[in-house]
This record gives structure tokens, sequence and C-alpha cells, in this order.
């Protein structure tokens, strides 16, 4: 056995099913010896990408994803993607290729310092020098991914490395590092404590983030929601924790949140963040959250408590054993007059909109489409106009809500259901982007094809790229720059050119019947509607 085949049966114990990367000489071998697994292989068409399709599977599965390429540039494309990981806590193992360990620091060809590159997204990087360490490294890889806060972990392997025999392979049953222990159960003296503001409390309400999606925690979350009737908002990250229509749920926050779920935070007495980082972009002004009311805050992270706004109760550990210890808490608490109040913001503070009617309307062709997905359906929404337009009026029932928030991404969107209709072929997977999130990804149309992926996307096509033009319109009095998409592919003949199905919509006059052909059939098809190149998101 060589060091590429010990790396192999590390993947095979971890259960790994897929591995998306791009190959070239410094990872061939890892790419041969995996000739002889049930492992799959998906070739992506630029590195980026494989890093975007192992996040959408490991979002969907639990399990960290797992992706491959090699060395020099190979492994400086595939940043971008690991970057995004890191943002939104996703677990991935990232194995690149490496020169021969001699010639390290030598400036050879394809030699880029890979590990000290990704040091500022990764949380933990490895170069592996002996081949009998891999083992242990892999073991230690996935651990280190899958667990406390989770994250992207790189492996840097050399081609002399893999290509070594090892001496024995024993795949390790257990890690134990000395330095790497976090925090999984909730302190209880903290916990009592929430429990003695909740008795007090008023207005509380919890603003649940990704970490409870990470940590597998929205049945918990819900259970207790409903037991002790506390209303629920959510991060972007944290859309799908409780179903869109749930009467507990009052939306998104921040800037581009629902007015109502901005408004219930801002009154409420007591406020328990959970999985969320109190970034700028769900709390504008962090200070304003800790004025006038108790501030819980719960994350497995103890970096991220107190960072952009200190707590009243700060509270460290994984979001599903903090829920199941406060089910086992007893006390009774009444809100209902709270919850009147937020349900009348609900009901009068939704935004009017004044669309086009020469045009789809996005905010009521998502509707529209949420209504029509099955109720376990995956909706992967990219970076852009498109984005926001999906987090306002998506509908989430049973299934899942992803995209990149905390990078925020473009092309993430495709890639990522790929990942994701890998994770679970099973269930509908859509992917929905605007016209210049689709051209950075587009030549993933291969990969469905090649690997018949039946992936369905839609693209919002206005021309522009329509956050910035957005931005520009506010900001510079449409003073516009360097945002006109002057040039776009012709979508009809490109699906044609991939073998897909293509269907146009040019207003909303026939939506509901083009979106039923759309979803009729398993299998991939480009929808493309036109936008008014000036609607906006606010």
């Amino acid at each position: 056995m060589i060091g590429a085949d010990a790396i192999v049966k590390c993947l095979e114990a971890e259960n790994v099913k897929a591995v998306f990367g791009y190959p070239g000489v410094a990872i061939c071998p890892f790419y041969d010896s995996i000739l002889e697994s049930d492992i799959r292989t998906i070739l992506t068409r630029t590195e980026q990408n494989a890093a975007h399709a192992a996040s959408g599977l490991a979002r969907i599965t639990g399990r960290p994803g797992v992706c491959a390429v090699t060395s020099g540039p190979g492994a400086t494309n595939v940043i971008t993607g690991i970057a995004t990981a890191f943002a939104d806590s996703i677990p991935l193992i990232c194995i690149t290729g490496q020169v021969n360990s001699e010639l390290l620091g030598s400036d050879v060809f394809q030699e880029a310092d890979i590990t000290g590159a990704v040091e500022s997204f990764v949380k933990y990087s490895y170069l592996v020098k002996n081949v009998n360490d891999i083992p242990r490294v892999f073991k230690e890889a996935f651990h280190i991914a899958d667990t406390g806060r989770k994250g992207p972990v790189l492996i840097d392997i050399p081609i002399d490395i893999q290509n070594a025999a090892i001496t024995k392979f024993r795949y390790p049953d257990q890690v134990n590092l000395r330095t790497y222990k976090p925090t999984i159960k909730g302190h209880a003296v903290q916990i009592k404590k929430v429990i003695r503001e909740l008795e007090k409390s008023r207005r509380p309400i919890i603003c649940a983030g990704g970490g409870v999606l990470l940590s597998d925690a929205q049945k918990e979350l819900r259970e207790f929601s409903e037991r002790h009737r506390i209303p629920v908002v959510s991060t972007m990250m944290g859309i799908g924790v409780m179903p869109t229509r749930h009467p507990l749920y009052f939306g998104m926050v921040g800037n581009n949140g629902k007015a109502y779920a901005n408004r219930a935070m801002n009154e409420s007495d007591l406020l328990i963040m959970v999985g969320a980082r109190v970034a700028d972009r769900a709390v504008s002004q962090p200070d304003l959250i800790t004025r006038g009311k108790v501030l819980v805050h719960i994350d497995v992270d103890p970096a991220e408590i107190g960072k952009n706004a200190g707590p009243t109760i700060p509270l460290v550990g994984d979001a599903k054993h903090i829920f199941e210890d406060f089910a086992k808490e007893e006390f009774s608490c009444d809100h209902e007059e709270w919850i009147n109040t937020l349900t009348g913001y609900r009901e009068t503070m939704i935004k009017k909109r004044h669309p086009n009617p020469a045009y789809v309307d996005p905010a009521a062709f998502i509707a529209m489409l949420s209504e029509k997905l099955e109720d376990d359906a995956v909706y992967v929404a990219d970076v852009g106009q498109n984005q926001i337009w999906s987090c306002a009026h998506h509908i989430v029932k049973e299934g899942r809500f992803l995209t990149s928030g905390g990078m925020g991404t473009m092309g993430y969107s495709i890639p990522a259901a790929m990942g994701a209709k890998l994770g679970d072929p099973k269930r509908q997977v859509v992917a929905v982007c605007g016209d210049g999130s689709f051209q950075m990804s587009m030549m993933e149309l291969a990969t469905m094809r090649q690997h018949n992926i039946p992936v369905k996307i839609i693209i919002l096509k206005n021309n522009y790229l329509g956050m910035v033009r957005e931005y520009q319109h506010y900001t510079y009095k449409d003073r516009y720059s360097v945002v006109e998409l002057t040039g776009s592919p012709d979508l009809e003949k490109l699906s044609s050119a991939y073998g897909m199905d293509f269907l146009r919509l040019e207003n909303m006059e026939h939506a509901s019947k083009t979106l039923d052909i759309f979803l009729e059939k398993d299998e991939s098809v480009l929808l493309e509607c036109l936008i008014d190149p000036m609607d906006l998101v606010k």
C-alpha cells in the first residue's frame, strides 16, 4: 500500500461517498488509487466549484464534504471555496497535491505554499511529511472539521508522500487532541440563569443563526419555542430553522430583513441569540441590541461570544445539547400579549411592491415557486438581488434554504446545488441565480450533464450586476460603472449546447403554467426569467 491508497482507505473509513475535484500531476497518485474504490469522483470544471459542491453536500448530509485538487493554481483556485465554507462554518476536507517534499521552497513548477495561503480561512491545515502519518492526519482532520464550530480543514500532500510505501495502515478509532477540546454541553449555572430571565421576561425572542442548522437543533428549538410560546426570528443563515409560515416565526432580521422582524428584536426585553455571530449583516448596530434588554448569547465558539456585542449571559455549547437541557427545566411564562403585538406588526408592516407588469415580478415569482416545490425541497440562492428576493419571499416548509451568507460568494448556487442533489438524490433541488452569478459557474452545466446530476436552474435575468447597480443607484445617483452585462450568452442556445431543456418567462401571465412544466420531471431544466433592470430589493 502506498500513501495514495491510504488516503482512499481513510475516506472509506469516514464513509465518504463522493469527492469533487480537478486532477493534475501532483494529485494523480490519489486519483489513480481511488479508481479501486466505490467512492464517486466528480470532475468539476473549476476548482473553486469543487469546494462549493462539497459544501452543498455537507450541508444536506450533515457530514464533511471532500474535494481534491492539484498543486499550484489548482490549490490557489480552491481558496475562495474554502473561504466561503469557513465564513459559514461548513465542514470540508480539502486535499491538495503538492510538489516533491525535497523541492519545497524551491519555487519549482506549480509549487504554492497553500497551507500558508489558507491560514486565515481554515480551522486547521496539515502538510504531510511522513506517509505513516496519513491515517492519523485524516482522522484528526475529519474530527476537527465536524466538531465544535465546524469548518474546513486542508491537507497538503506532496506527490512523493502519495507514492511512498506505508509500513502499516491502521485507521485510529478515536482522536485525542490535547489542545482541541470544544465545549459541547452548556454550563448548568448559565442555563439556570437563562431560565430565570425567561420567567421574568414579558417580551422574549430567540434569534436563530446558521449554528442551529449546523448542530441539527431545529426540532429542539422549535419544540422549546412552541412549549413556552417564545417568538423566533432568524439571520439569513438561520432561514429554515422554523417553517416560514409558523405562527411563532417572524422572519429574517438585518439590513435586508423584514421590518417587523427587526422591530421585534429591538423591542424585546430578552434576546436569545443562538448560533449567530451578531455580524453586521444581521445586526448593523450591535450596541443597540444590548440596550434596555437582557442579551443571552449561545454559541459553540467562545470566540464569537462578546466579539461584537457584550452579552448579559454568555453560554458556550452546542445548540442541540443546550436546547435539550432547556427542555428538562420546568418553568412557566405568559407571552400571549407580546405574540399578539408581533402578529399585528407582521400583518401591518408588509412592504408594498410596485412591480413592472411587463416583466416577471421576482417577489411574486419566488413565492409561487415556493408553493409548487415539494415540502422537503432544497432551495439554493446565489448572491446579489436574487439572494435578497429569495430570503424575503421563499417559503420554507420542511426543506432547506442554502446560500453563501458570510462571504457572499457569487457563483455558489449551481455547484452547491449539485452537491446537495448528490447528498440526497430523492430531494427536489433548485438553484436560483442572477445572470451575473450564473456566468460565474455556468461551466458546471457540463458537470451536471457528465455525471447526470438533475438540478433545476432559474436565472433572474436583468442584464446587470443588479445588487451593485442598486448600490450605485442610491449612493452615486445612477452613475453606473462596470455593471452592465452586455455580451451575455443566448441562454436558449447555451442550454441546447449542454443538452438541457430550456424555458423562458417574460412576465407573470404564464408563470404558473411555466413553473408546472419546469418542475414536472426530475431532470435538469434551465428557466430564464426576464426581470425589470431597474427593479430594486429595497
